[in-house]
């Protein structure tokens, strides 16, 4: 046992002193070692003066110490990594919810006690005053949707609207499927054409069940009314009598583009549609750019059902109780889906289209029929065209009749080669040429050529471009219909000479050289004065189209119509373009048997076959 030396205080300190190079440290940090109670009592070991304690913290370490790297973040570092990530993503979805405001989906509570499923009730204030889709929530987080319409909302809407709402309830739908924690039920890039979704609520219904306030005994039923479009052939007296189509399809008559064709192929095409699925069928011509239906055609009969609601009309989902269709719905009603459905699709030829085919043929059928004025006309030409074919009383065959039907103005072929242009009149008249003697060049009793035949053989044309009918191609066909012409600058000055030297100011001529075209459609009956200025030029465009604009349209819509019934009735083969939507109309008037299953119908556009639309 090593020896201990008990010494005063004075001496402990005289001998701390004499060691300046030794630190001293706080006798808390010795491990084991206490100080003595007492100067006389205590006993102290020199041991602890051997242990070298740290460097003081104040001062800088000779050599700095090598940074050992963490192994796993220290918990300060964690939080602020999480903090600053929280806040960016909150600062994402506030910006998001900022920038999407106007498309985000309308979402509402409702509720009336219907069987096991409790809603809360809607206050008017809820609902959007414009029309959209909607989606709706009840108390137990069940989602539906539907579309609501304000009951004082003009009738049609707009084609922006009708757009609008279209593209949104494909958004909604699927924010619904996704609430229920379905994806989309076919995985396909589209549901079939006659999927039921069945988070969709209709609009009769939803006002059964309080989701959406109906028309009864509010004060806007009289404005309602007031503004409900115009339906041919709709009878305001007697409707008390009828109840209210269980189902319908409501076709609004609208030409943006200021075709005649394609809206009315679209025409026929929804009528088969709806005798298809069992639908009343009704037509609004209230916004159409040529005026009355009923300037051009009959009205067609009326159904034993009055129409709905006109909020009740909705252009999707398609299995609406109450379907609106339009050229601005035309992708929802007729698009990807629907070619699906109605194609053949065990058929590669023509034949894979005769569903389609069907369907407008029985809108023709049962729509295509002009007013007074027109219709007796076009028989009486059709007769006169057909007899001066006919072989005469002892003659072997009749001439033969080829339509051709030229399409100019701001619509191009399909084929690449005369996009930029026309397709060369040459082409139509040699192709005439060939229908002709392949009709004829072997068609005697002992296969000669029929001469007389050929010789009663003629083109009847009909052309949006007056000056088709002078070129050396044409010059020496006949006019499909000489009720309604559409004359070039020329002919009018021809017509109506002016030799006088003072005369009163009139606008200058207008014509028709080239053919249709959009821009002139439109400016059909304005001045030509003060043109030049922007701003006037600005206010004439959004202005209603006076009673001579409409008159001048109408006439336009009648010459078109007649060229294509007597082409369509009189002709044994149509040569046409497959693009210009008149040639697709007259293989429809033709009939399936004599167009494509005689090959009667021509198209010298390229190699296709017919379509209804395309979009």
């Amino acid at each position: 046992m090593p020896p201990h030396l008990d010494l005063p205080r004075s001496t402990h300190a005289k001998m701390i002193a004499s060691r300046p190079q030794l630190n001293l440290r706080r006798a808390a940090s010795y491990q084991g070692d206490r100080g003595a109670k007492s100067s006389t009592s205590s006993r102290f070991n020199f041991n602890h003066l051997i242990f070298s304690p740290p460097p003081s913290p104040g001062l800088p370490a000779l050599v700095p110490r090598p940074r050992k790297s963490p192994t796993t973040p220290r918990p300060s570092r964690v939080l602020r990594v999480v903090a600053w990530i929280s806040g960016l993503a909150l600062f994402l979805i506030v910006a998001t919810s900022f920038v999407r405001r106007d498309g985000q989906v309308p979402v509402v509570g409702w509720a009336l006690k219907d069987g096991r499923e409790e809603y809360e009730m809607i206050g008017q204030y809820d609902l959007p005053e414009f029309p959209t889709p909607i989606a709706v929530t009840d108390r137990h987080g069940r989602s539906k949707w539907t579309v609501s319409i304000p009951p004082t909302y003009a009738f049609p809407l707009t084609v922006a609207e009708y757009s609008d709402i279209c593209a949104k309830c494909q958004e909604v739908a699927a924010h619904v499927r996704e609430l229920h924690g379905s994806s989309h039920p076919s995985q396909q890039a589209s549901p079939d054409y006659y999927y039921e979704d069945p988070y969709f609520v209709d609009v009769g219904e939803a006002q059964k069940r309080g989701l959406l306030p109906g028309v009864e005994g509010k004060a806007w039923k009289v404005t309602a009314q007031a503004q409900d479009g115009h339906l041919v052939g709709e009878q305001k007296d007697g409707l008390v009598d009828k109840g209210t189509c269980k189902t319908s399809l409501t076709f609004v008559l609208e030409s943006p583009d200021a075709g005649l064709g394609p809206t009315l192929m679209m025409l026929w095409m929804a009528y088969g549609l709806a005798q298809k699925e069992k639908r009343s069928f009704f037509i609004d011509d209230s916004r159409w750019a040529y005026g009355d239906y009923t300037t051009i055609f009959k009205a067609p009969t009326a159904p034993s059902c009055k129409p709905p609601p006109r909020h009740e009309m909705l252009p999707c989902p398609h299995n609406a109780r109450h379907l609106v269709v339009s050229p601005a719905t035309a992708r929802e009603s007729f698009g990807t889906s629907f070619s699906a459905e109605y194609e053949n699709l065990k058929r590669d030829d023509i034949n894979r289209e005769r569903p389609m085919y069907d369907l407008a043929r029985a809108g023709y059928e049962a729509l295509f029929h002009l007013n007074d004025d027109d219709q007796p006309y076009v028989e009486t030409r059709v007769k006169e065209l057909r007899a001066k074919a006919k072989a005469p009383q002892g003659g072997y065959g009749d001439g033969t009749i080829v339509g051709v039907h030229i399409r100019h103005g701001d619509l191009h072929p399909y084929e690449y080669q005369y996009n930029g242009a026309y397709v060369p009149l040459e082409l139509y008249r040699q192709k005439a040429r060939d229908i002709i003697d392949d009709r004829h060049n072997f068609s005697t009793l002992l296969g000669g050529e029929d001469v007389a035949a050929k010789r009663r053989s003629f083109v009847v044309l009909a052309s949006d471009d007056p000056d088709v009918y002078e070129t050396d191609e044409f010059s020496s066909s006949v006019r499909a219909q000489e009720q309604i012409k559409l004359a070039s600058k020329q002919h009018i000055q021809d017509a109506n000479p002016d030799g006088s030297v003072m005369h009163k100011f009139v606008d200058e001529t207008f014509g028709w050289e080239g053919g249709f075209f959009a821009s002139m459609f439109w400016n059909l009956g304005r001045s030509t004065l003060n043109n030049g200025n922007a701003a006037e030029g600005d206010l004439q465009t959004s202005l209603e189209p006076s009673a001579e604009t409409m008159r001048l349209r109408g006439l336009i819509g009648r010459a078109y119509i007649l060229d294509l019934a007597v082409l369509g009735q009189a002709s044994d083969a149509v040569i046409c373009t497959m693009s210009a939507g008149g040639c697709r109309l007259l293989a429809v008037i033709m009939g399936w048997e004599k167009a494509m299953d005689n090959a009667n119908w021509v198209n010298i556009d390229g190699d296709f076959r017919w379509t209804g639309l395309s979009l």
